[in-house]
């Protein structure tokens, strides 16, 4: 019996694409269904009725929601190319360490979104020395680890891959925040994300994600207007 792989996602959401590079990396097929968030379809509300988001990864007709854990379902399901060492300890610094950069990304991204927001320049610095400050501990406590520099992606390098969406945001806002010269080991991270052949399948396609973030950008700077009518 051929098994049932389906993922509900969102096309602009990194925690979306990092599930895609997982199953890819592991050769498994699947069915991608393509969420509007704003009018959620009954079957995410089924298959999540917690936190009623994504992702979610259906395997035979069994749920698994938020992506650190589906990630783990995927490397102990399909065996083969593990994306998670398999020392116990190496594996235990890999869950620290992806969760670290979960938590650092939630802890800067608000910076990020107050730069963005900001019509003023001052408060504008304020979000990008924000943002920069919780990237800084990243790339203190990152850039000494021997997760980065392998020759394929594992399960810390796939959970950083959403750094990708503040070069994103930065290149649209005009702004320098994630640079080579503050962040070198980041910078280098997010260079190999661009040149992998299996992320490259899974990144939305540049122009649309630029696209989508100017779209974003309006939609804030239309809200904080008419705050001040």
């Amino acid at each position: 019996m051929a098994e049932e792989v389906k993922l509900f996602g969102k096309w602009v959401s990194p925690f979306c694409r990092r599930i895609e590079v997982a199953l890819k990396l592991k050769g498994v097929e699947y069915e991608y269904i393509e969420e509007d968030m704003l009018n959620k379809s009954p079957a995410l509300l089924n298959y999540n009725p917690v936190h009623e988001k994504i992702p979610v990864l259906v395997h035979n007709g069994k749920p698994i929601a938020e992506s650190p854990v589906i990630m783990e379902y995927i490397d102990e399901t399909w065996k083969h190319n593990p994306i998670l060492p398999v020392d116990p300890f190496e594996k235990a610094m890999a869950r620290f360490w992806a969760k670290f950069i979960d938590d650092k990304f939630w802890a800067l991204w608000p910076g990020v979104k107050k730069a963005m927001k900001s019509g003023g320049e001052k408060e504008r610095e304020e979000g990008i020395e924000e943002a920069q400050l919780h990237l800084n501990a990243l790339e203190t406590q990152l850039k000494e680890k021997k997760f980065f520099g392998g020759e394929r992606l594992g399960f810390v390098e796939i959970s950083a891959s959403l750094l990708i969406w503040i070069v994103v945001s930065q290149e649209v806002m005009g702004v320098e925040i994630l640079t080579r010269d503050k962040f070198p080991a980041l910078h280098k991270l997010t260079q190999k994300f661009v040149d992998d052949d299996v992320f490259k399948q899974c990144v939305p396609p540049w122009e649309p994600l630029v696209a989508y973030f100017n779209a974003e950008l309006g939609a804030l700077a239309a809200s904080k207007m008419k705050n001040w009518l």
